[in-house]
């Protein structure tokens, strides 16, 4: 089994959870989506437990578009001023292990394909249109992924596995070509109106997919804000939104 993992954003409340989970299955390897740091409190110790704690071996380990900022120093894109003041707020804060691990550790383009139990994977921080910025969604895909056989991604945080029919030259397959489509939700920074720590599961054996979704020390994970960011980022993990 194979455990997919995004969007942790600082909260180790929340990593602890789905750890604990993952200890209940059979996971021989796990997928790292990006988005490690910011938002949450402990960016910091998110990189340390990751370095020293985790005991399954990472397959990749992308840097999502808060890494890619973050470590660039570019706040651009980030919609609102209180996303680029937490980034900037997440920059100062950063240890320089944490730094050398983010830099030396995770794939910078946010981008990774490899083969996978003779399946041809893609694992994307955002999508094929944009690696970082610009998520798969159910009705808009930005990008055409019929090369692939399964396809990993983060960003929205918003889970969702579904299959897509391509066109194909392969009448055994009548000509169609099927690629399957993963994001496991986020971690640290649920946005699907569910607060519980999120992560999937797939069963190469037979090619089961779980969404999962954990509870975790909500209010613990919320006593680490003081006024450092703009309190949305505290209050959001209430509801998962």
């Amino acid at each position: 089994m194979i455990a997919i993992l995004s969007d942790i954003h600082g909260s180790l409340y929340a990593l602890e959870s789905v750890m604990n989970d993952i200890s209940k299955f059979p996971v021989e390897n796990i997928i790292l989506l990006g988005d490690l740091i910011d938002y949450g409190q402990q960016s910091n110790e998110i990189i340390a437990y990751l370095k020293n704690e985790l005991s399954i071996p990472i397959i990749c380990n992308l840097w999502g578009n808060h890494e890619r900022s973050i470590m660039q120093d570019d706040y651009q894109k980030f919609s609102s001023d209180r996303g680029k003041n937490s980034a900037r707020y997440t920059k100062s804060i950063l240890t320089d292990e944490s730094k050398e691990y983010i830099e030396h550790d995770c794939i910078h383009s946010c981008c990774l394909e490899f083969a996978m139990f003779n399946k041809k994977c893609l694992a994307v921080h955002g999508s094929l249109e944009d690696h970082a910025w610009i998520g798969i969604d159910p009705e808009n895909l930005h990008g055409n992924y019929q090369d692939y056989d399964i396809v990993f991604s983060g960003h929205t945080h918003k889970p969702h596995c579904f299959t897509k029919f391509y066109d194909s030259n392969d009448a055994s397959f009548r000509y169609k070509k099927t690629v399957l489509f993963i994001n496991p939700g986020s971690v640290g920074q649920p946005r699907n109106h569910n607060a519980n720590a999120q992560y999937a599961i797939i069963d190469p054996e037979n090619w089961s997919v779980f969404l999962r979704s954990v509870r975790y020390d909500v209010s613990s994970a919320m006593s680490l804000f003081h006024g450092q960011i703009d309190d949305f980022y505290r209050s959001r993990l209430l509801k998962g939104i």
